[in-house]
């Protein structure tokens, strides 16, 4: 992990120079990193990229290389280390099967906004089109599901299309860029020049405020009797955090958020309501259709968040904040709607917003939190059952860490319980796999996490289903000791798959159940320190010990293996139609 300070702090004295050096296509990508202030990168060697990772030999004091035992867990652990840090993250991979690995991680960025690029070698380009040994068409395979691709056939490209890629990554609405080079371009003498790029032909990543339209939004802001805000991970993206805070305490307007928002504004903030979506907050879904005027903030309006569309907020008037145009009036049709970053547009609209207080509108709220916490959550926190439920575990990481956890989640059961029980205090704490719902997401999610971010704990929850995809993972932890906790939560079964089997497939537990290894010993095989924990005298202690150490460390909970998430809309369902049990 020192390695890994020390090559940050000298990438970031590597100042752009016009000089021009003879050198290889090889050695170019490497500066071309170093350009752009990459210190960091995940990747797998193999033939067709062996010439980069030959030159990134020989830059070892400026530029560090994770080997991850997969180049699924490259991206992810690229997209874990972007999300936390706000810069672009890095794989690399080779041809063939090492670039079609990389596609997995490629679409989860790409629906989920993580500014990534990643770099495919590729055979000759006189090979190409030949079915030549580990040749494939990654251009063709991963162009719908990155931002932008591109595949360079001589070393003179090189410094331009990188270029390219960092700035669109990063720019506008971020997403994935993929390079692809050719290992003739890899070998091939260039004269090396770099700039950094600031503006790409017919590309707008961003608008500025339209003044008309944020007068239109202001005037139904102020004349609402009802308003409500959801915002998304535009604003985390954005870096409007302040901004719409200073917006909700001063309109006085509750406020929830979709998974991608959560951590945005702290959990304990009086006007933060919570969850939406379906297994969202009871008052968030339910208000959703009672509200009067529906301010949608860095949000897409995704089919989790609305549920049967024809039925949701047809009574609202809709503001729509959003960065990509593409997004507006796709699935909700915005009365208003506001492009441009979340940053400048909740700045510009500040100023015209009345100073409010919409008590009675509130208290709707707590009525309603008061039914979920009755019904559902003392249930889940402080149960009475007899066997462990997932929300206690994560109340007791809530207590060890003083909410001030990067917490990132796989994909399940514990990944809804995760978004709903845990508390943040500190933005950018809330990591994963929402539009694509990726199992086998955290573990080298997390990796990425506490190397972007080495001061803050980091605490993967997994379910025992997801961490089996990519558990090989271990091997980096071990490795680099990278000091992430993470916490398997262990029903024996893929349980949100078997929720659903039991409330509307009638109990058909079709391929649900899992036979588990013993998740201690594996851990243990990789020398990280590991516990289980199956009774609840156990859990408090089990816990803290894991908050306390400054190791790897692995801690496994055997919970309620039937035991389901609720609140929940069923699928087809409008969001008042959500089920308490």
């Amino acid at each position: 992990m020192e390695t890994v300070k020390e090559n940050r702090g000298a990438a970031a004295q590597a100042k752009t120079t016009e000089k021009k050096l003879k050198i290889t296509g090889a050695e170019a990508i490497i500066h071309c990193l170093l350009k752009e202030d990459v210190d960091l990168l995940y990747g797998y060697p193999g033939g067709a990229i062996m010439p980069v990772y030959d030159e990134l030999y020989k830059f070892q004091d400026k530029l560090t290389h994770i080997l991850t035992r997969h180049e699924q867990g490259a991206t992810h652990a690229a997209q874990g280390y972007a999300r936390v840090s706000g810069r672009v993250g890095v794989a690399m991979a080779t041809s063939g099967p090492g670039a079609t690995n990389l596609v997995t991680g490629l679409a989860d960025a790409q629906i989920d906004s993580t500014p990534m690029v990643c770099i495919t070698g590729q055979v000759p380009r006189h090979l190409l089109g030949s079915d030549a040994f580990q040749e494939t068409d990654i251009i063709g395979i991963s162009t719908p599901v990155t931002k932008w691709n591109y595949q360079i056939t001589k070393a003179s490209e090189i410094p331009e299309i990188m270029a390219k890629a960092f700035y669109i990554a990063k720019s506008g609405r971020p997403g994935p860029v993929l390079i692809d080079i050719t290992k003739n371009a890899q070998f091939e003498e260039m004269d090396f020049s770099y700039e950094k790029c600031t503006g790409v032909r017919s590309y707008i990543p961003s608008t500025k405020p339209d003044q008309d339209a944020l007068k239109d939004a202001a005037e139904l802001i102020n004349n609402a009797k009802k308003p409500y805000i959801v915002w998304g991970q535009g604003i985390i993206l954005g870096e409007a955090e302040e901004e719409l805070k200073a917006l909700i305490e001063k309109a006085g307007i509750p406020a929830a958020w979709t998974i991608m928002g959560e951590s945005a504004i702290p959990t304990d903030h009086p006007l933060n309501v919570g969850m939406v979506g379906m297994h969202g907050n009871y008052g968030p879904n339910v208000l959703t259709n009672e509200c009067d005027v529906l301010l949608a903030i860095g949000m897409r309006f995704d089919d989790r968040v609305t549920g049967r569309l024809e039925d949701y907020a047809t009574q609202a008037k809709v503001i729509h904040f959003e960065i990509d145009p593409a997004e507006v009036n796709k699935n909700v049709n915005a009365d208003v709607a506001v492009l441009g970053n979340a940053k400048e547009t909740l700045a510009a609209l500040l100023p015209l917003i009345n100073t409010n207080n919409h008590e009675s509108w509130h208290q709707e709220f707590k009525a309603k939190d008061k039914i979920e916490f009755d019904t559902v959550i003392k249930n889940d926190i402080h149960p009475s059952k007899e066997g462990l439920t997932m929300g206690e575990v994560i109340e007791e990481i809530n207590i060890a860490s003083k909410s001030n956890a990067v917490i990132v989640t796989d994909v399940g059961q514990h990944q809804m319980i995760a978004c709903r029980y845990a508390k943040f205090a500190q933005t950018k704490s809330n990591i994963t796999s929402g539009g694509l719902g990726t199992m086998g997401f955290a573990l080298p999610a997390a990796i990425g996490a506490k190397m972007g971010a080495m001061d803050r704990e980091v605490v993967a929850i997994i379910g025992d289903g997801g961490y089996q995809m990519t558990i090989q993972e271990l091997g980096v932890i071990h490795q680099h000791q990278v000091p992430v906790k993470i916490v398997v939560l262990n029903n024996d079964h893929l349980g949100m798959v078997r929720q659903w089997q039991e409330l509307f497939f009638d109990r058909r537990y079709a391929s649900t159940v899992m036979v588990n290894p013993d998740f201690v010993k594996i851990a243990e095989g990789y020398h990280i320190e590991a516990k289980r924990v199956s009774e609840r005298k156990d859990l408090k202690t089990a816990v803290q010990e894991m908050i306390a150490s400054d190791k790897p460390y692995f801690l496994e909970v055997k919970v309620e293996k039937e035991d389901n998430v609720f609140p929940m809309i069923p699928s087809g369902a409008a969001v008042s139609e959500i089920r308490l049990k």
